[in-house]
């Protein structure tokens, strides 16, 4: 039984209601496919267990089973990713298999004392997005996506070598790709940490996530909000760049209020049908946070999406967040299951 796996179940169990652990190896917990009961709020007929040397997920409700990589990946794309990449930083195949994998030779961050400040960097050392030539594929990509302020993200054509000479985490550096560098700021503009933003559609690690300091939470745009007006959460750092003051969770747990952000407003996806998505809004609003409830017309599915269509989010935002009851009813209205 891989301890990368208990250590993401107990991740991710902040995300799942009613969770518990009733046992060694065996969690229960209200399913994030089904929702459970709609009646009875106490039901809670999900389940992840132990299969020889793996970890499954099995609902007694809806029947979905699958195994606990697959449940990762549905719940939380970007926690899997840094799932993955943890296996094999310990030897693991990212299959839910505890069978050493030998190709993958990662070790664990080790700071270096030649680091401008050990727990933090001022800058990148790399060319800013707006530096590369309008024909370069890491702009030509950000620019399509209409994403402004090209100046805030940068350009790094060996992820892996560039990482090591910054915090120690490859010693393989065979297969070495360029990716986008989403920079983790603090209030102070002291970069905290980074996300490697592939270019490759078809690379299975979209993101990768590096802390320089772990005591930091994983949150972009700390550097860019006002805690005293509303935040607005977003599920990715560049749907965050079209509305004033929001900021994207990378992998955080999503309890801001440590952190000294209570004033929230969540804006999921506009995807009706996802459960999982349908799960997180009923839980917010359960909580008495406020969240946006997109109107039935609205047809695109991101806020990236919406902006490629010529909408103006901002104000669609601010006129469609709901919370208590009106959240109930709009939510009611505008979920397909």
């Amino acid at each position: 039984m891989s301890f990368v796996d208990t250590k993401y179940i107990g991740l991710v169990s902040s995300r799942l209601q009613k969770f518990k652990q009733v046992k060694k190896n065996l969690y229960n917990f209200r399913c994030p496919y089904c929702g459970d009961s709609q009646r009875y709020k106490n039901k809670a007929r999900g389940y992840i267990y132990q299969l020889k040397n793996d970890y499954n997920y099995k609902c007694h409700n809806c029947g979905v089973s699958r195994s606990f990589t697959n449940f990762l990946k549905d719940l939380d794309a970007s926690l899997y990713d840094q799932y993955v990449m943890e296996r094999y930083k310990n030897g693991l195949t990212g299959k839910g298999s505890n069978t050493p994998e030998p190709d993958f030779n990662f070790q664990k961050p080790n700071f270096f004392k030649d680091c401008e400040n050990s727990q933090t960097m001022k800058n990148m050392d790399l060319p800013t997005l707006a530096e590369l030539n309008k024909e370069h594929p890491a702009r030509k990509y950000v620019e399509g996506r209409k994403i402004n302020n090209l100046e805030y993200f940068y350009y790094c054509p060996n992820f892996k070598e560039w990482t090591n000479t910054k915090v120690k985490t490859f010693n393989n550096l065979e297969k070495d790709t360029p990716r986008i560098i989403i920079p983790l700021k603090d209030k102070e503009g002291n970069i905290f940490g980074y996300q490697g933003r592939t270019l490759d559609p078809k690379d299975k690690l979209r993101y990768i996530t590096i802390m320089i300091d772990e005591s930091k939470p994983k949150i972009f745009g700390l550097d860019k909000i006002d805690e005293t007006k509303p935040v607005y959460v977003t599920e990715g750092p560049f749907d965050s760049t079209f509305i004033s003051n929001a900021i994207a969770l990378c992998g955080a747990d999503g309890n801001l209020n440590q952190w000294g952000i209570n004033n929230t407003v969540w804006v999921y996806d506009n995807e009706p049908r996802n459960r999982e998505i349908l799960s997180r809004i009923s839980r917010v609003i359960e909580m008495g946070q406020r969240v946006v409830i997109w109107p039935s017309t609205i047809k695109e599915k991101d806020i990236n999406d919406m902006v490629l269509a010529g909408l103006d989010v901002q104000s669609m935002i601010e006129s469609n967040t709901y919370s208590g009851l009106e959240a109930k009813l709009k939510f009611t209205t505008w979920k397909k299951i």
